[in-house]
């Protein structure tokens, strides 16, 4: 078969047969499930752009987006670093943005990455389905930013600016981790924009009236606790009880809180996604060097590309960063494949259900119903923990000197792969901390509950600085206190209410 293309240069053309081919691969032959897509070529500039907006083209202004665009844009031009060769939007229609600067061979890569691996990860995988809306998000980040350009003109770059800073200072804090959020929606957005801000504003009102009434027969009776359970997701909380804050401050939290919610996901399965999407550019790729469509020219040039984005560096190198999410998630796939295809008795040792079963089916299933702490717990194998040379260090504080605990041996596995899955618990590496109580009768003052997790202390100069955020926000004292397990309090910090909080 003649090979698409033999050289380095793109067009649109070439775009859309090389498309076309990879579609037949991805979802005639191996039966990926995706959204339709929507390719989008732009320069190195506007993917600077929009890699600073965190990956949305079409996001709100804010400076810290501006300082991360100079930022990148300085290390791309001093030849310090590349950029991302391609943005994808969890949307439907599926945008991925190729950059103009990419030969035809990375812009094939890109399409198969991004276009394929993934949006099928987008449209099957148990979390996106669960917490994200692809059909609504563009929208919702037009209404957005529309509504937060009006904030501006009506009360000023400065003042929207220092309300953003707190709300993402607290983005990981504005997530329900429990419930399923409502979906995003631009015509319900604005159509209850009105009716929602009255509204918040009255059951805020009622709350927090000056002087509240009190009958005879309560006289003796201790207030009701408020919140009368703990409440994790701090912006839900400020947004719908900050006593001072004006109806467009709370609307601000919410779409603040809202784009967290959406990222929430990502967070969760970046391991999974990336290893997915490097799994099916590299089988696709293959395939059409097989179906004879590519040259050998172009396959020197993908594997080269490839190959740097699945290194892992030693843990002795200068540049190590810990794990390569590439690289550990590319190894598990093809590491599933392998013990499906060829198991070895380690393999139907340890993965009996796995062993000698149809490896497209199995390799659905786990990028279906996992998250990154749970796909490794479940899928890490002996054979992988043994080339990637894992090893855990136990780190005690009631103990002088650090320990090598396991290493990649017979009785070292199962402990490796329990811990390293546990690095990939949210819950584990973000301190948990949540509303406790409000003094509603008294100074308002509102007090933070954080709950130690090994015996992990908050870092001092942090804690004092989220406070600040958390201050501004809710306009009153606000106290944080960490409890060890059994509920003693070990640590005490507190920022009080005044005009120098309003400009941190």
């Amino acid at each position: 078969m003649t090979p698409i293309s033999t050289g380095s240069e793109w067009t649109f053309d070439l775009i859309d047969e090389y498309d076309r081919e990879i579609r037949k691969i991805a979802v005639d032959e191996f039966k990926l499930d995706v959204y339709p897509n929507q390719l989008e070529v732009i320069t190195a500039e506007q993917m600077m752009d929009a890699y600073s907006s965190v990956g949305m083209p079409v996001n709100y202004h804010h400076w810290s987006f501006g300082k991360h665009f100079v930022s990148t844009e300085k290390s791309y031009k001093r030849g310090q670093m590349g950029l991302a060769y391609e943005i994808v939007i969890n949307s439907s229609p599926c945008i991925a943005y190729l950059m103009e600067e990419n030969s035809m061979t990375m812009q094939a890569l890109v399409i198969a990455h991004a276009a394929y691996g993934h949006n099928s990860f987008f449209k099957g995988n148990y979390l996106f389905r669960a917490w994200t809306d692809a059909s609504a998000i563009v929208d919702y980040l037009v209404f957005a930013k529309s509504y937060i350009s009006k904030c501006e003109e009506r009360y000023g770059i400065d003042a929207v600016e220092e309300l953003l800073d707190s709300c993402h200072a607290l983005m990981n804090y504005g997530v329900d981790r429990y419930k399923r959020p409502q979906k995003l929606s631009l015509a319900e957005e604005q159509a209850r924009q009105e009716e929602r801000e009255q509204y918040l504003q009255m059951q805020v009102n009622d709350l927090w009236r000056t002087i509240p009434r009190r009958d005879k027969d309560d006289a003796n009776r201790e207030p009701p606790r408020f919140p009368a359970e703990p409440q994790e997701n701090l912006l839900y909380f400020i947004e719908k009880s900050a006593p001072l804050l004006e109806p467009w401050q709370r609307e601000l939290v919410r779409i603040v809180r809202k784009i967290a919610q959406y990222f929430y996901p990502q967070r969760q399965t970046q391991v999974m996604n990336e290893g997915w999407a490097t799994f099916w550019h590299y089988t696709i790729l293959n395939r059409l060097y097989e179906k004879g469509l590519v040259t050998d020219g172009f396959m020197m040039e993908f594997l080269q590309s490839h190959t740097n984005v699945v290194y892992q560096p030693p843990v002795t190198a200068r540049w190590y960063n810990g794990i390569n999410p590439y690289a550990l998630g590319f190894a598990m796939y093809q590491d599933i494949k392998r013990i499906c295809e060829n198991p070895t008795e380690e393999d139907k040792a340890w993965f009996p259900d796995l062993a000698g079963t149809d490896w497209r089916a199995s390799l659905e299933f786990a990028m279906k119903n996992f998250k990154d702490e749970s796909f490794i717990s479940q899928y890490l194998s002996p054979k992988l923990i043994r080339e990637f040379r894992l090893f855990a260090i136990r780190d005690d504080d009631h103990e002088d000197k650090l320990e090598v605990s396991a290493i990649h041996d017979e009785n070292g596995y199962r402990d490796i792969r329990s811990k390293l899955a546990e690095q990939y618990n949210l819950g584990s590496r973000e301190p948990n901390i949540q509303v406790w109580s409000v003094n509603v009768r008294g100074d308002r003052s509102l007090t933070l509950r954080h709950t130690m997790h090994n015996r992990r202390p908050l870092d001092e100069g942090s804690a004092q600085e989220v406070l600040k955020h958390v201050g501004r926000l809710w306009g009153f004292d606000v106290r944080l206190e960490s409890a060890d397990n059994d509920g003693n309090i070990s640590q005490r910090f507190e920022v009080k209410s005044n005009l120098e909080l309003q400009r941190l």
